[in-house]
């Protein structure tokens, strides 16, 4: 397999897991999501912002435009269905970027939320942008658990491969 096609099937399997996610996030009571449950960001709500935060800010990283949260737990909606609007919308805008590029050498500058600036090739800065959404979609995934869902559907990779 190619890097173009590698990042394209990321891209792909990346809006289809977070659309997993949130059909099982759906099933559960606001108060649900929203309470604190031991993850990173606390909450079900709070980590499935996050993921959409970190998302803004990558983007614009790539892109040079685009929403720029102020804080990495930030929540950018409360209500979860604009939340899901969001998620979708953003998701659709990544596989958009990913499969209209090719270039992975090329250099991005930026900075990070403490200020410091940093250079990175885009394939590598693309590489940790979907590892960042499996790390989270993994402690979302323990959370669906802890929230009462006995078995949350599978994020496997292969999966969505077999037309899962």
């Amino acid at each position: 397999m190619v890097l173009k096609d590698h990042f394209d099937q990321l891209a792909a399997y990346n809006r289809w897991a977070n659309r997993r996610v949130f059909a099982e996030a759906a099933t559960l009571t606001d108060e649900t999501r929203k309470r604190a449950e031991g993850l990173f960001f606390g909450s079900l709500h709070g980590t499935l912002n996050h993921m959409l935060v970190a998302d803004y800010i990558w983007m614009r990283r790539f892109l040079g435009d685009g929403p720029l949260p102020e804080r990495l737990n930030q929540i950018l909606y409360e209500d979860f269905s604009e939340l899901r609007r969001a998620r979708e919308a953003e998701d659709e805008r990544i596989v958009q970027f990913v499969t209209g590029t090719d270039n992975y050498g090329r250099m991005i500058e930026y900075q990070n939320s403490s200020g410091k600036t940093f250079q990175q090739q885009v394939g590598a800065a693309l590489t940790h942008f979907f590892n960042h959404h499996a790390h989270h979609r993994g402690q979302i995934h323990a959370g669906l658990t802890i929230a009462g869902i006995r078995e949350p559907a599978s994020l496997d990779l292969l999966v969505m491969q077999r037309g899962g």
